[in-house]
């Protein structure tokens, strides 16, 4: 790595030569202390060195309020939203996923996460008009099988969900013949499968969805808990990988998470302490997404007819365009719907 291009003081050039700091993104990595230490470098020295790595690690320019403004940028498409399918999710959502951004849906096992995900991967073929994006679906499975079955039943199903769609354009889509499935085992599965597979279908127009269920896995099965910085280069890899997907082809990048638990330490010696979940993967993992989403699964259940399910709440944590928020939800034969009062189901 020339150190040069970055056009720095000669002092502070040598100091990275001295901490053994072999790139632009190995010096991003650390926090702005750790390189004081590191570096022996003053704290202007440091920031100096953060800010011309940074430049050189992005691709485009940034993009001001006023280009935004007077619609100068052509590839954010202002205003493009995958639908979910569901009204009341969409308006959760105001209209749905952003096509530049990665989305992150995180909850617990059995909370819906991966029905989500199936429901988009057949909402992304239909038409602009329908809240589609008139193109299919890679999804890459890090852990279980792809839920075959349950896909196959949610095709056959979609004259229920979507009643909004004309029964002829919905005969006439051929939804399992548009989603792509790949399995990673590994994180060098991965990077390849994202870098090479994803960018070549997304490309060619064959797809303008990715799904990632889950980002979590493969984090947690291939490092140990002092291998954390490698975890976070690694970390950092993969979501450069997705945002440049992202951004590139104008590409919602839906990032299914898992959960920890967080334990909190009551202000009373005589209480219990509680708990509570949150996404895994900790801060680095938190700081590169655009939308963060979180699936419940509640103690209650709900029925509607001879079908019965969990009761559900998906809610908005963060995102740029969102206030917070939140929708129950359920899962029916027909998918995931949104409900509330006068929505015909029983709760129990």
């Amino acid at each position: 790595m020339n150190w040069d291009q970055l056009q720095l003081k000669p002092r502070i050039i040598s100091a990275v030569q001295r901490a053994h700091l072999k790139s632009f993104r190995e010096v991003l990595v650390f926090s702005e202390p750790d390189l004081q230490k590191m570096t022996g470098l003053s704290r202007p020295d440091v920031q100096e060195l953060l800010h011309a790595a940074a430049a050189a690690c992005r691709t485009r320019q940034p993009i001001t309020a006023l280009q935004l403004q007077r619609g100068e940028c052509r590839r954010l498409e202002s205003g493009l939203r995958l639908g979910t399918g569901c009204p009341v999710l969409d308006q959760l959502l105001r209209g749905g996923l952003p096509v530049g951004g990665v989305t992150e849906l995180a909850g617990e096992s059995g909370a819906g996460k991966t029905q989500l995900g199936l429901q988009l991967c057949l909402s992304v073929q239909y038409p602009v008009e329908h809240g589609g994006l008139s193109a299919g679906a890679l999804y890459i499975c890090t852990e279980d099988p792809f839920p075959i079955r349950r896909l196959q039943q949610l095709i056959s199903e979609q004259t229920l969900l979507r009643s909004d769609v004309p029964p002829s354009l919905i005969g006439r889509l051929r939804f399992s013949d548009n989603i792509y499935l790949e399995h990673a085992a590994d994180l060098d599965s991965l990077q390849v499968c994202l870098s090479r597979r994803a960018a070549l279908l997304l490309a060619q127009g064959r797809v303008r969805l990715v799904v990632v269920d889950s980002v979590a896995a493969l984090f947690r099965c291939e490092f140990q808990p002092g291998d954390w910085l490698e975890r976070n280069k690694q970390l950092l890899t993969v979501s450069s990988m997705v945002h440049h997907l992202s951004h590139e082809f104008t590409t919602p990048v839906l990032c299914i998470n898992q959960v920890t638990d967080v334990f909190h330490q009551p202000e009373s010696s005589s209480s219990s302490p509680s708990s509570s979940v949150s996404p895994a993967l900790g801060l680095a993992w938190a700081n590169q997404v655009t939308v963060r989403l979180m699936m419940r699964r509640l103690q209650a259940t709900v029925s509607r007819g001879d079908q019965s399910s969990a009761l559900r709440r998906l809610e908005v944590v963060f995102a740029p365009h969102l206030a917070r928020g939140s929708r129950n939800v359920a899962v029916w034969r027909e998918g995931l719907r949104g409900f509330g009062p006068g929505s015909g189901s029983i709760w129990t």
